[in-house]
């Protein structure tokens, strides 16, 4: 390992102080994701096998083959190392693409060291909530629009949520690639599913309502492949029969979690 990581002063621009620092944060922390501060700037750290599996993921299998609901299909489940590896596949994969990714500088088992990529969507829109609404929704357009391109390109992301993407340059960028739907189900599928995703936040965080809701969806659909917006229009379908029962629960509770689904299927089963 120590070898490994002394090959990163050339490669990546590491100071060689800055190696046992990086040595020392693998091999004495546990924690899923830390933030390493280098003399050379920071880097990332991610640990699989920090976290127990979700008996939820099994039962999700389970319901979506019953209900013949493919795009509830959950990822294949892998061992610590397969989760990494995967993660630096995709990586890769949408790097070939020229979609701006957090750059891998080294791994080792079950654990990956990222470029840092500075703040994330989430944090740059919490930064503009309050006193600029306009750049707050142009922020989430430019999310749909940059996902619509990401899918013309033929890939998926799994969980396009503005804490899982960066901007850079003017371009959205992504991360966090735990997630490939598009093993279990048809790519188009899974784009559909993605844009689904990232509708659950902006139908409820966009400022200024139905215009943002409109341009977001425009934005995406004026990119994305015809056969997205084809699945889009079946996923919708199928989840509007669930809106009058989940509206139905909604008066008795209305939760974070279930506002975002009446709003985004609501909005998207309308439009798409």
């Amino acid at each position: 390992m120590t070898n490994d990581l002394e090959n990163l002063t050339a490669e990546a621009g590491l100071k060689e102080a800055d190696v046992p620092v990086l040595l020392a944060a693998l091999l004495s922390s546990s924690r899923r994701v830390e933030r390493v501060a280098l003399s050379s700037g920071a880097v990332w750290i991610k640990r699989y096998g920090t976290e127990r599996a979700s008996r939820w993921v099994s039962l999700q299998r389970m319901l979506a083959n019953l209900i013949k609901a493919p795009f509830l299909r959950p990822s294949p489940l892998l061992g610590d190392e397969g989760m990494a590896a995967r993660e630096m596949r995709r990586v890769a994969q949408f790097s070939a693409q020229d979609v701006p990714t957090a750059r891998v500088l080294y791994s080792s088992g079950a654990a990956i060291v990222f470029t840092d990529v500075g703040d994330t969507v989430d944090r740059q829109l919490h930064h503009v909530l309050n006193n600029d609404p306009v750049a707050h929704d142009n922020m989430l357009v430019h999310c749909a629009a940059e996902l619509g391109r990401l899918h013309s390109k033929g890939l998926c992301h799994g969980r396009p949520y503005p804490r899982d993407m960066f901007l850079k340059d003017g371009r959205v960028g992504f991360m966090d690639f735990e997630e490939e739907p598009d093993r279990v189900m048809p790519l188009e599928v899974a784009q559909a599913r993605d844009i689904w995703l990232l509708f659950l936040q902006v139908a409820t965080r966009a400022k200024l309502g139905g215009k943002t809701h409109d341009r977001a969806y425009k934005a995406w659909a004026d990119v994305a492949p015809a056969a997205a917006v084809a699945e889009l229009r079946k996923l919708t379908g199928f989840l509007g029969g669930f809106l009058s029962a989940a509206r139905l629960i909604g008066r008795v509770h209305m939760g974070s979690d279930l506002r975002r689904f009446i709003v985004a299927t609501s909005y998207l089963k309308q439009v798409s």
